[in-house]
């Protein structure tokens, strides 16, 4: 796909400690791949998350995820062709309607991208004003990097 049809979306809050990782992980993208990519920030209501994606686009969203796995642990996952596994993307998230519910519904109702990438970084601390950990902030580079591999 031409790269000037994707569309980086980094979701989350940036004033409650991991949850910033997606923001975090999106605005370190924007200097590396210029004009590749448009590069965006959702606070992460899956309702406005649909508004975001043109269909035919290809979208990749990075997002803080709480599945009990090791914090700092990346998943990546294709979601235009099968639904979010719950167990990452489950009712756990910070927002009223998360990424795995947004998913489903603009699956349901005919809007998913050409191509849906998402990347989960396991965190720990989502407390209002907590600081984002040293993990979470290792698996920030590492999705950078590999997001930058695949615009590029």
């Amino acid at each position: 796909m031409n790269a000037k049809h994707t569309v980086i979306i980094g979701i989350g809050n940036a004033y409650a400690g991991d949850d910033a990782a997606g923001l975090l992980a999106a605005r370190r993208l924007q200097p590396l791949v210029g004009k590749a990519a448009i590069i965006q920030e959702a606070g992460g209501e899956g309702i406005s998350l649909m508004a975001q994606w043109p269909k035919t686009a290809r979208v990749i969203l990075i997002d803080a995820v709480r599945s009990g796995s090791a914090a700092g642990t990346v998943h990546r996952f294709t979601a235009h062709d099968q639904p979010l596994p719950v167990q990452v993307f489950g009712s756990s998230s910070t927002h009223a309607i998360g990424v795995a519910e947004a998913v489903e519904l603009a699956r349901a109702m005919g809007r998913l991208p050409a191509e849906l990438i998402v990347y989960g970084i396991e965190g720990e601390r989502f407390d209002a004003g907590t600081t984002i950990s040293p993990s979470v902030t290792q698996a920030i580079d590492r999705v950078v990097t590999s997001i930058a591999r695949e615009v590029l």
